[in-house]
């Protein structure tokens, strides 16, 4: 008798573990957690319906690529990486959008319009979070970087707030010691963060973000040639919104040259200059400027644990129609 109720429970637990590894394989983390291709099963062509409206966008204008990259980032920033950046401001909400940070985010229609898409083949099925950071992922490979294995299975959060944005995202003048200490509390290499700072490949910046190191005398980090080239372009105090200057040399190839430009003092903004000169982060910039592959690797390696912190899974959150809009 013994003996066959130990049989008994072989057998159960067999079957036990035999429905965790179905479900693993035919599912995912049964947990609930990030995991590569998610939507394998439940929608197939997200990622390439992703993409194809990414060319699609960046074809017609070439500022999509670095206003998504820009996007994804700050999402993650302010509580994770949860598609709160695209809130509205309904329902009691307040946008974080509006936050001063915030100055300059645009194309959250791009975003809005593949996720349209998705639910008329997949309705209430891909969160509006994975879409965020795998259009980062398309911004980035489309313009010549590296193409990054980004994990999906992020929920939408139901909140946002503007004071949060205000409090958590950088401020423009951020020195390399709140650089460093953003970057650790993610778990963050140092290398990783600098890598990342190479976003600034993509696109341009406005006056209003580094006109202060321009009077009443430039500040003496910038080439002389570069801080009268910005003095020009920048000296209408009123079109500080309106103006702006080029990151680097090749705003719409994703490349290190913005490592080459910063070490020859051509950063745009104080972090620019300051991570170029400082003793923890100089080698870095160094070796980024001199090796393009160094630079993605380290790139990939850092967008991919960013793009993963304080993530909503499982039953957390929700999975928006509309991503403009909590569903309820």
């Amino acid at each position: 008798m013994m003996g066959l109720r130990v049989v008994a429970v072989k057998l159960i637990v067999v079957v036990l573990v035999l429905i965790i590894m179905n479900c693993f394989f035919a599912f995912g983390d049964c947990t609930g957690g990030l995991e590569l291709g998610f939507y394998k099963r439940s929608c197939p062509n997200a990622e390439m319906v992703v993409k194809m409206k990414m060319n699609t966008s960046m074809t017609s204008d070439p500022t999509t690529a670095p206003a998504i990259l820009r996007l994804a980032f700050h999402d993650c920033q302010v509580d994770g990486c949860d598609g709160s950046i695209l809130l509205g401001n309904s329902n009691g909400l307040t946008t974080e959008t509006i936050s001063y940070k915030n100055f300059g985010i645009h194309k959250l229609e791009v975003i809005n319009e593949i996720k349209s898409s998705l639910e008329t083949m997949c309705p209430e099925t891909v969160s509006c979070a994975d879409i965020i950071q795998l259009a980062a992922r398309e911004a980035v490979s489309l313009t010549g970087g590296p193409y990054m294995e980004v994990l999906t299975g992020r929920r939408d959060t139901v909140s946002t707030s503007t004071k949060r944005a205000d409090y958590q995202l950088p401020t423009a003048d951020i020195s390399v010691d709140k650089f460093v200490k953003i970057f650790k509390k993610k778990n963050i290499s140092l290398e990783d963060g600098v890598a990342l700072m190479g976003s600034h490949s993509l696109g341009i910046s406005h006056c209003r973000n580094f006109e202060g190191r321009l009077w009443p005398l430039p500040d003496p980090t910038l080439s002389p040639p570069f801080a009268r080239m910005l003095q020009l372009i920048c000296m209408n105090p009123t079109s500080s919104d309106v103006a702006f200057a080029q990151n680097d040399a090749t705003i719409f190839s994703f490349d290190n040259q913005y490592f080459i430009d910063i070490l020859c003092g051509r950063g745009l903004l104080r972090i620019d200059s300051e991570i170029a000169r400082d003793p923890r982060t100089q080698k870095y910039v160094y070796n980024f400027g001199q090796d393009t592959q160094k630079f993605f690797d380290r790139f990939s390696s850092g967008f991919l644990k960013l793009s993963e912190y304080k993530v909503l899974v499982g039953e957390k959150g929700e999975i928006r129609r509309d991503c403009r809009f909590r569903n309820s």
